[in-house]
């Protein structure tokens, strides 16, 4: 799931949220937050100036790294822009 709301400044900013209920491991929490951190990275020039938040909504347990990938790639291209 993608929060955002307008930020006033010149470039985007992320945070992301990775409740344990959802993923209960830590290794797997912090590779959820790796991945999305990465990809902000790399695209944070192409995105509006908005505050995101990336939470996560679903367990992960059986996702594989490219699924999350995907999923948070689609979230960002939904985001509308100026």
């Amino acid at each position: 799931m993608l929060h955002y709301r307008p930020n006033g400044l010149d470039s985007a900013r992320l945070g992301v949220v990775v409740a344990k209920k959802l993923a209960k491991r830590a290794n797997v929490r912090n590779l959820v937050k790796r991945i999305a951190r990465e990809i902000f990275r790399r695209r944070r020039a192409a995105l509006p100036a908005h505050d995101l938040v990336v939470r996560l909504h679903a367990p992960v347990a059986n996702a594989t790294r490219a699924e999350l990938n995907r999923d948070l790639l689609q979230l960002l291209e939904r985001l509308p822009r100026p």
